[in-house]
């Protein structure tokens, strides 16, 4: 099929390089100041052009744009007539429902979302990891979810089907797995640091891959170690002495992290209410 994209950067831009090699016609990019030179290193003769023209010229036009850029371009484009009736027009977002592109889908364009669960640092790695990952699909009617499967499928992802109006609860767990554990790891790497442990990334990176291992092997419930599960009310309350005095900013995601694992605990019946409660009496002393 011909596919545009509208919006080429790290991840457009990976998918344009993918789906080109599955067959798939790319017949046009279009993005911001740095879009040229990265169609010039990973789809070289494929034209850079202005978001209209590149998307009337795809039967799939692919809005690989930020979030809160979808429902303005989708405007912007059904006011210039730019996609054609009948064009499929394929937003990336997690988050985002099908109603952001209602603008177009007013004058005839067919509406999906496709979103790849993945993390993406640059084109290379997405390049990398798209084939493999997990990708929801949602759309109005079979066509489309078959569609979308299809276009998974042809970059050697897993697609599944997402209801539309579960989608911003699924990017939320998505925002827990990925983001919130890039934040946590920061700080724990500023505590070992503090603590002076040398080389905290690396001291810290084979714990961190037994633990998500042991998710993957365990699920969460007994997957979970440490004091909170053990409901070691003396521990936590050092650990707390020592953030309040090395780095007392970290003590409220301390207390809400802790909280949140006795409730994983008591939950798999790991941790008895009497434990929980002196916990509980621990933390409530640093509540802000």
């Amino acid at each position: 099929m011909r596919i545009s994209v509208v919006g080429a950067g790290r991840v457009g831009t990976a998918l344009a390089v993918l789906l080109d090699r599955a067959g798939h016609q790319v017949v046009a990019v279009a993005g911001r100041d740095a879009t040229p030179d990265r169609a010039a290193t990973w789809l070289p003769g494929i034209p850079v052009v202005p978001f209209e023209d590149a998307a009337g010229r795809g039967e799939i036009v692919l809005l690989a744009v930020p979030d809160d850029a979808i429902a303005p371009i989708a405007v912007g484009l059904a006011e210039a007539g730019a996609v054609a009736t009948g064009a499929w027009v394929v937003h990336l977002s997690g988050a985002a429902g099908l109603e952001v592109l209602d603008a177009l889908a007013e004058l005839g364009a067919r509406r999906l979302a496709v979103h790849p669960l993945q993390t993406f640092p640059d084109v290379a790695s997405a390049i990398e990891a798209l084939p493999g990952c997990w990708v929801a699909v949602t759309a109005d009617d079979e066509d489309g979810s078959a569609l979308g499967e299809r276009l998974a499928a042809d970059i050697g992802a897993r697609p599944f089907r997402l209801a539309d109006d579960r989608r911003a609860l699924y990017h939320a767990a998505a925002v827990f797995a990925s983001n919130y554990l890039v934040a946590t790891s920061d700080l724990a790497e500023r505590l070992f640091a503090a603590a002076g442990v040398p080389e905290p990334r690396a001291v810290m990176h084979p714990l961190q891959s037994a633990t998500l291992a042991n998710v993957d092997r365990l699920g969460p419930g007994a997957a979970l170690t440490g004091p909170a599960v053990r409901g070691d009310a003396t521990t936590i309350a050092r650990n707390l002495d020592a953030l309040t005095e090395s780095a007392p900013d970290i003590v409220a995601a301390y207390v809400a992290m802790c909280r949140v694992a006795l409730d994983i605990a008591e939950r798999e019946g790991r941790l008895d209410p009497e434990r929980r409660a002196a916990v509980e009496a621990v933390l409530e002393r640093r509540d802000p």
